[in-house]
């Protein structure tokens, strides 16, 4: 009798067990329906309401005759405009893009600079030009900007009176029986018609009167009846005579650096530099492979310290002129992948320590590029550094760091 009810009792096991069996694929197949049923629903309302985007600002050109920094157009991101050398910025030079979809500020515009091509000199004005600007020397009886106002015909007080070199004799006629008497171009009659002479006019003391525009880059010499321009030492005058152009004395071998040390031309001389690599330190030490360029050496495998010290740390060496129009590009990082093998998906950019660091900001160019931007105005002469770093990332792992050491020479003059 138990041999009989172990074998029910075996049949009625393996009968639950096919009735379990049976009940776990109908609940299979009943959850497979639900989350089917499911996927539809969520793709047909996906579909009906996509994801809003990320929040941007329409993009923004470059005025006519000036230049854009900046490509990014989402929340928070800056865009600067600058304009071309003669012409002046109308607008916003910095525009920020707002949560609600708008930039800040006006649309930027570059206007010309007006100079004597217009004529803009009345009653027989002489226009001078100066850099990027103009102005009006009148004849005796006119005053005014533009020489629009009839005036007291009294020696003006910028004349060379003193100098004998400085005056010459009018030039007169007799017309209808009366002395018409003039002076050349340059010169201004002082006294009276019967006795008068023609007095230089200091055209250099002028412009530093009336607090005009420069005539001259640098320094302006008066000479009888013009002017004629001169720059700082190491500087030659260039062919408008007024502009100063920096003589490269590294090109011409007209320093007196070691062959140990290489030579950075610099606005009116240059610089003698001799980039050292760091100090070994701990398991990270470097070795030279150009004279502008330190490469680390192989790191021991279990050492996470020496993976994030920079892989490379290069140096850089940029003349600028006294207070540069901003924001200014200066310098670009980009990554180079070795052949065969796969470079960084991502990038990303820092400055990593320097002095002067709040006249700086680094913005991405470009998926593979990134660029160091003055957006504050140095004043020479100073010497200023910035470091850059640049890390790359592959599957969001971090890869290798690369070190840019810029130093930028400002001189003392702004050209």
């Amino acid at each position: 009798q138990s041999c009989l009810s172990r074998q029910q009792l075996l049949a009625a096991i393996r009968q639950m067990q096919q009735l379990l069996k049976g009940q776990e694929t109908r609940f299979s197949e009943g959850l497979r329906a639900v989350r089917s049923r499911l996927s539809t629903i969520h793709a047909s309302l996906a579909k009906a309401a996509p994801e809003p985007p990320a929040a941007s600002c329409p993009a923004l050109q470059a005025p006519a005759d000036g230049r854009k920094f900046g490509s990014k157009y989402l929340v928070d991101h800056e865009v600067h405009f600058a304009c071309d050398p003669g012409f002046q910025l109308l607008g916003s030079s910095t525009r920020m893009c707002q949560a609600n979809g708008s930039w800040t500020g006006q649309e930027p515009r570059c206007e010309e600079i007006s100079e004597c091509s217009s004529s803009p000199c009345q009653n027989g004005g002489t226009c001078l030009e100066g850099l990027s600007h103009f102005k009006c020397l009148c004849p005796p009886q006119w005053t005014g900007t533009a020489c629009q106002y009839q005036a007291q015909t009294a020696p003006p007080t910028w004349s060379v009176t003193d100098d004998p070199a400085f005056s010459r004799q009018p030039r007169c006629a007799q017309i209808a029986q009366t002395q018409q008497c003039s002076c050349d171009p340059g010169f201004h009659m002082s006294g009276t018609a019967s006795n008068g002479i023609c007095q230089d006019l200091n055209e250099c003391e002028v412009y530093q009167q009336e607090g005009g525009p420069r005539l001259c880059a640098h320094a302006c010499v008066n000479i009888p009846g013009s002017f004629h321009c001169s720059c700082p030492a190491g500087y030659v005058l260039l062919g408008d005579g007024k502009s100063c152009e920096d003589i490269d004395e590294c090109s011409l071998s007209q320093d007196n650096c070691t062959s140990g040390s290489s030579c950075i031309n610099t606005g009116g001389g240059f610089q003698c530099v001799t980039p050292q690599c760091p100090p070994a330190a701990g398991n990270v030490s470097y070795v030279k492979t150009s004279p502008f360029q330190c490469e680390r050496n192989p790191c021991p495998m279990e050492s996470r310290s020496c993976h994030q010290a920079p892989k490379t740390i290069s140096f850089h060496y940029l003349p600028l002129p006294s207070k540069l129009r901003t924001p200014a590009p200066l310098f670009r990082m980009a990554t180079a992948a070795a052949p065969g093998r796969p470079g960084p998906d991502s990038l990303r950019f820092g400055i990593a320590g320097g002095s002067s660091r709040g006249h700086f900001v680094v913005q991405r160019s470009d998926r593979h590029t990134g660029e160091l931007l003055l957006v504050q105005s140095l004043q020479g002469p100073r010497t200023v550094h910035v470091d850059v770093d640049m890390a790359e990332y592959l599957d969001r792992a971090f890869q290798a760091k690369h070190l840019s050491k810029i130093t930028l020479f400002v001189s003392p003059y702004e050209f």
